[in-house]
Formats: C-alpha cells, structure tokens, sequence
C-alpha cells in the first residue's frame, strides 16, 4: 500500500464524489483517477480492489460528514429537547448542502446491504454515531433516550432520501419538516 496520506485522502474524496454522481455502477478505477485529475493507475496503486477503495470510502465519509465542533457547542447551550430538534435539523443541513456525499453515503449503505466487509466498516461508524448522540447534551442523554434517537435517525435519513430523489412534497424545505416533526416528538 502506497504511504502518501494526503493522496490517498484526495482519491477516496473523489471515489465518493464518483459514487455519489455516478452511482455504484460508475465507480471505476479509471473514473476515480479522473474525477481526481491523477494519473491513470493510481487508484489501482493505492486500492488494488474495488472492496479495498469501497472500504476506505466507508472509513472516510463519517470524517466529511462529522459535525463542526463550534456548531455541537452551540447546540449544547440549549434545552436537550430544542437541541436534539436543532442537531436533527442541522443534520438534515449538511447531508443536502453536499448532496454528492450524502449519495455515496447512500450508496455506501446499499453496498453494506451486499457485501459483507462494508457492512463491518461501516457498522462501528454508524453504531458510533448512535452512541453519541444519546450522550449529545453534556453526558446526560437526549429526551426519549435510544428511541427518540433512533426516531430521530429515521426521520432524518428518510427525508434526506425524498429531497434527493423524488420529493413527496417539493415546496416543503426539508430543514423545517425535519424541525417540525421532531419538536412534535417532544411536544
């Protein structure tokens, strides 16, 4: 394996860019190399097979994806039930601000479903996540404990889902349905 971090780094960014674009299908060596602007065969050096980069994009996503500290602060300021409404919503934000990765999380997901060692990378990330957001407001726990978490997650992922494909409703901005209907969880 080829020992250049900040390489390795700007071909798995552009194997999600790929993946998220172009779907599972489009994800090739060659597409990857371009989508990087590298040489034809880098990929290949530094993932010989598509499980081993379909691996390293599973490892890479939740680090594009992990919340600005600032913004888990200043949610921690408020009430637990106004911030688990307000982390839903700025969830929601960051999944469609870059609609590409949120794709190729998608599609990182659909690959777990088939391949059993992208489900083991995968899994301890979105367990992590799980975790912590139970713990989110100062070790204390969010209103409803696991449920509302898990509720919360469902809700989140699944209008993340409609936005991206085919919105039930396209004049409901995403942001506010996810808002609303978690503050109505804790009403």
């Amino acid at each position: 394996m080829v020992a250049n971090p900040e390489r390795r780094a700007q071909i798995t960014d552009a194997a999600l860019e790929v993946l998220g674009e172009n779907g599972s299908r489009g994800l090739t060596h060659r597409a990857v190399d371009r989508t990087a602007d590298v040489p034809t065969g880098t990929t290949a050096n530094y993932f010989p097979s598509r499980a081993e980069l379909l691996l390293a994009m599973a490892d890479r996503i939740f680090d594009r994806l992990s919340p600005e500290p600032g913004r888990v602060t200043q949610l921690a300021d408020l009430s637990p039930e106004r911030a688990t409404v307000e982390y839903a919503a700025y969830a929601t934000e960051r999944l469609l601000a870059d609609s590409t990765i949120a794709l190729a999380l998608i599609e990182l997901r659909l690959e777990a479903a088939r391949q059993p060692e992208v489900r083991q990378a995968l899994e301890p990330f979105l367990r992590q996540g799980f975790t912590d957001d139970v713990n989110f407001h100062d070790g204390r726990g969010l209103p409803g404990g696991r449920p509302a978490v898990l509720v919360t997650h469902h809700l989140v992922m699944g209008v993340v889902l409609d936005a991206l494909t085919i919105p039930l409703d396209p004049h409901q901005s995403p942001v506010d349905e996810v808002r609303q209907t978690v503050a109505a969880l804790f009403a």
